[in-house]
């Protein structure tokens, strides 16, 4: 019997290419994925998961489940509700993704499905995000016949409905806006939700979505009737009491932020005064050992300001922030994948949604007035086991956050005067 709760095709995917993948799935098997067990760490192979998915987990190059991956797949696949505090980078993507995507082999639908209806809704606050985990579910389900549509704002309403429109949807990850706007006009419906994941909580009560998420919910099966995963970097009283009212008999997850980047991530502090934190970047970033970074600021136009000037210094740079056009993020995004623009200088909102592979440093123009975007900005690098390293300026101007800090992170913060090579020129 199918359970309460129990990384489609992309828009771009055809037919033929679902085809090709269920033949490659037929001449694969799972004795071609070996993984050896290991003490202390959970294989995917433990949890009795499809051979789809397991084609789809070795192709993403995954072998043993990240911390949160190992904690809540366990239970969300036996279809409990789950609280999960957990920062980006730590693996609950593919988690909350391995679980549906399961869930949905095991019991898939048999005959005619009305269009615009998802089976699976992720609500996302930011495109980028939206993007990514889009992204990573394509990787996913790229041996399976299941079906992944995004709707995000800032990009053609028509373009996304026709998407929408070309077959039945299984899973849709979506910005809060856009989605109502969807539902309102009638493209969308979704009161045959199984799965109903909301990422980044946090995020979405800081940038004021939290009307629009419980306009979204009131539209979803009653809460007893889904399976909810809800996933925040910090839990709030006011998103505990959240939490308490969309998900049913939760089992609560925590993964603290210290254990998170602290292997794989060099975390260094400069005390940098404001007049030289430019020159320091700059040279910095001169450095033959530096193959993608990206900086981060607090305010658009600091941001703005430094993309001309390192530009001008002959810095291959970009900018991502909330004031740049969609459709010129995407490509500036692409770019910074490829490595065509190896340097990207973005705020925390536009930040969050950069989940790219081979970011050697994280640079902290700025420190974060919101503490807890430390860690997301520091997780950007250091990813899926590489090294990185993560240098944040200290300066009189923001000096004083760095009790707070040591706070958040456990463990005490030494401030390095800067080497005399960083002052030159």
């Amino acid at each position: 019997m199918q359970s309460k709760h129990t990384q489609e095709d992309s828009p771009s995917k055809a037919k033929s290419s679902v085809r090709q993948a269920k033949s490659q799935l037929e001449d694969w098997t799972l004795d071609s994925f070996q993984v050896p067990e290991e003490e202390g760490k959970l294989r995917f192979h433990d949890l009795d998961l499809p051979d789809a998915v397991m084609q789809g987990i070795q192709a993403q190059g995954y072998q043993y489940c990240s911390p949160i991956q190992a904690l809540t797949l366990p239970q969300s696949l036996q279809g409990m509700d789950i609280t999960g505090k957990a920062q980006t980078g730590s693996g609950k993507t593919a988690a909350f993704l391995i679980s549906i995507i399961t869930d949905f082999l095991d019991f898939p639908i048999q005959g005619p499905r009305r269009l615009g209806t998802p089976r699976a809704l992720i609500v996302a606050p930011t495109r980028e995000l939206v993007m990514q985990i889009a992204s990573d579910a394509d990787q996913l389900t790229q041996f399976t016949d299941i079906r992944v549509r995004q709707l995000v704002g800032g990009m053609d309403f028509e373009v996304q409905q026709r998407q929408l429109q070309k077959g039945h949807v299984d899973i849709l990850v979506a910005t809060p806006g856009r989605l109502l706007d969807f539902c309102r006009r009638g493209h969308a419906n979704l009161r045959e939700v199984e799965v109903l994941v909301l990422d980044e909580a946090d995020r979405m009560l800081s940038m004021g979505f939290i009307p629009d998420v419980r306009a979204i919910i009131r539209q979803t099966p009653n809460k007893q009737d889904r399976q909810t995963l809800l996933f925040s970097a910090t839990f709030s009283e006011q998103i505990l009491r959240l939490a308490e009212q969309w998900t049913f008999e939760p089992v609560h997850i925590e993964i603290e932020a210290e254990n998170l980047a602290a292997e794989t991530v060099e975390q260094r502090f400069l005390s940098v005064s404001s007049f030289d934190k430019y020159r320091v970047l700059l040279n910095s970033l001169k450095d033959g050992s530096i193959e993608r970074a990206i900086v981060f600021a607090n305010r658009r136009h600091v941001t703005r300001e430094l993309t001309e000037r390192l530009q001008r210094d002959g810095i291959a740079s970009a900018l991502l922030s909330g004031e740049v056009a969609q459709q010129k993020r995407v490509k500036t995004l692409e770019r910074f994948r490829t490595g065509e623009t190896p340097v990207m200088v973005a705020t925390d909102v536009a930040g969050r949604g950069i989940h790219v592979e081979g970011v050697s440093h994280v640079f902290n123009y700025d420190l974060p007035e919101e503490l807890e975007d430390y860690v997301h900005r520091i997780g950007r690098t250091g990813r899926a086991g590489a090294s990185g390293v993560a240098i944040s300026f200290a300066s009189e101007d923001d000096a004083f956050l760095l009790p707070d800090l040591e706070a958040l992170l456990g463990k005490p913060i030494t401030c390095e005067p800067v080497p005399e090579k960083l002052l030159e020129g």
